[in-house]
C-alpha cells in the first residue's frame, strides 16, 4: 500500500524492508509542477525507497492562507502515489515534518530543494543523529505553486 494514514503504519511497513535506503522529502504538493517532478525523481535516485510526507489541509491553510489547498489531501496523496518514483506517501498535520521524521526514525537521506540552507532544514539534526544525511537539490527552473496560481488567476 503506497498511501499510509499515519507514521505508525508506515514505520511498521518500513521495518519489513530493512536493507533498503529510506529517502524522505516533504511538501504541500498542491499543483504538481515540473519542479516537484524533478525533486521527486532526484530524491528517488538517492536510495531504495522514497517516502513523501504531505502537509494535511489544515497545515496548508496555516502556511499558505485560506484559499489553499487547491486540492484536498486525499487527492494530493493519490496523485503522488501514482508516480512511479514514489514508494510511500503519508500525511502530517503539523506545519513542519519534524514529528513525522521523529516518528519514522529510519530515514537515511533527507532531501530538500536547493533553496534551503542546511542549518534551517527541519529534521536534519534528527536524521544525522541516526547516521543519515541531508541532500539538497538545486532545481533547474524557478518553480512555485503560489506563482503558478497567481499567473492562472491573472490570465483568466
Amino acid at each position: 500500500m503506497k498511501i499510509h494514514e499515519d507514521a505508525s503504519s508506515l514505520k511498521r511497513e518500513l521495518a519489513h524492508r530493512e536493507n533498503e535506503t529510506v529517502v524522505f522529502t516533504n511538501g504541500v504538493f498542491d499543483l504538481l509542477h515540473p519542479g516537484h517532478v524533478e525533486l521527486l525523481q532526484f530524491a528517488r535516485s538517492q536510495g531504495g525507497l522514497l517516502v513523501v510526507g504531505v502537509n494535511d489541509d489544515a497545515s496548508v491553510r496555516r502556511l499558505k492562507g485560506d484559499k489553499r489547498p487547491i486540492f484536498p489531501l486525499a487527492e494530493r496523496l493519490e496523485v503522488l502515489a501514482a508516480l512511479a518514483c514514489v514508494d510511500y506517501v503519508v500525511p502530517f498535520a503539523e506545519d513542519t515534518p519534524l514529528e513525522l521524521i521523529r516518528a519514522l526514525g529510519c530515514i537515511d537521506v533527507l532531501v530538500k530543494g536547493g533553496d534551503y540552507v542546511p542549518a534551517t532544514v527541519v529534521g536534519r539534526a534528527e536524521v544525522e543523529a541516526t547516521g543519515g544525511r541531508l541532500c539538497l537539490f538545486r532545481l533547474s527552473g524557478n518553480y512555485s505553486t503560489s506563482a503558478m496560481i497567481e499567473k492562472i488567476v491573472r490570465n483568466f
